[in-house]
């Protein structure tokens, strides 16, 4: 199982952290070692003084596929949930400014968060559905699927080009704008539609 992340797909994100607008998808991984426990808590690193929440509404494939065209990649999952991809922000903007990946920024150990997962025919429209995120109780990040720059089924088109889909593989479609600091005794709550996937504490 791999987890595929999608960077800059949101313009409002794009200018929240005064990137430049990509001409096609930015992608990276996390191992499957990022992921956090159920019902565990995500533990701050000690090698970063800026861990920031990103939330994503995600997908989760459900057979194997490679260069799959746009038209067919909705048959290509049928859950949907929502993630954190949990960044080292003070490490991404030095190894930005050196040009460097940014694995260790965003892919260490506990640094990705998966919701429980819902089918997607309960939803009318993929690409109209609301999410968000509080943060003690508090939205800091809310959006709607319909202001992606690619939307879910084209990412999946796109990510097959150079990576074959597996049974399992998660996809996180990117953040919205909102995004900002944990501290030590946070909690995060996330929300799809009116609906609350999840709670997690910060320690």
């Amino acid at each position: 199982m791999k987890i595929i992340c999608v960077g800059r797909n949101y313009t409002d994100h794009i200018k929240e952290l005064e990137n430049q607008r990509p001409e096609s998808p930015v992608l990276f991984h996390k191992p499957d070692s990022s992921i956090i426990l159920k019902n565990k808590p995500f533990f701050i690193p000690d090698f970063s003084n800026e861990i920031h929440y990103e939330i994503e509404l995600i997908i989760k494939i459900s057979r194997i596929g490679k260069h799959i065209q746009t038209k067919f990649s909705h048959k290509y999952y049928d859950f949907i949930g929502l993630g954190i991809d949990f960044t080292a922000r003070d490490i991404q903007n030095d190894l930005k400014k050196n040009g460097l990946p940014w694995e260790k920024a965003k892919s260490f150990d506990g640094s990705c968060f998966v919701s429980e997962w819902i089918e997607k025919s309960k939803f009318d429209d993929i690409n109209n559905i609301n999410f968000k995120l509080e943060l003690n109780q508090k939205t800091v990040q809310n959006s709607n699927t319909r202001l992606m720059l690619w939307k879910v089924d084209e990412l999946i088109s796109y990510i097959s080009k150079y990576f074959t889909l597996k049974i399992g593989d998660i996809i996180f479609t990117g953040t919205p704008s909102g995004v900002g600091k944990v501290g030590i005794g946070d909690e995060l709550q996330g929300y799809l539609e009116n609906q609350k996937l999840f709670n997690l504490k910060i320690k």
